[in-house]
């Protein structure tokens, strides 16, 4: 062999091999796992969740005027009518009116999926039925999502 080949041997052996290392990282590169973005979450629109607070004596006597359980019992009656959920949670209102502390069971009104109109038709019944001056209601700017897995 004359050494002019041999030369061309070692050169081509050396192209034949940097060819199979690229070669190698370019299939290398293809199955590593391609980094994909998480789904970003469907936000739920923002809503309102309205708040009422219901006392439950009445604005003549500031006495009771149902028992809690009729309380409770009259005011799911009412919400059942206007609304096609709600929940109810029991507190202790209290405040002072000159030297005279007050007390009254207290209803706890959670809606959602209404409007403000639909708030005070069910409010002007708890006013009547209830015997009340008001109700307080508060609206607060929320997201709801009912979420089934």
């Amino acid at each position: 062999m004359s050494k002019k080949f041999s030369v061309f041997l070692v050169i081509l052996c050396v192209l034949a091999l940097g060819l199979s290392v690229a070669a190698l990282a370019v299939a290398c590169r293809q199955e590593e796992p391609v980094a994909q973005e998480a789904p970003v979450a469907q936000e739920a629109p923002a809503d309102i969740q309205y708040v009422l607070y219901l006392g439950t004596n009445g604005k003549d006597t500031n006495e009771p005027v149902f028992t809690p359980e009729e309380a409770k019992e009259q005011a799911e009656e009412i919400l059942l009518r206007h609304f096609g959920g709600f929940t109810i949670q029991e507190a202790a209102g209290g405040w002072i009116d000159g030297d005279t502390v007050y007390r009254e069971y207290t209803l706890v009104i959670f809606l959602s999926d209404t409007d403000l109109e639909h708030v005070h038709a069910a409010a002007d019944e708890m006013i009547e039925v209830f015997n009340q001056s008001a109700v307080l209601i508060q609206k607060n700017q929320t997201t709801t999502e009912f979420y089934a897995g």
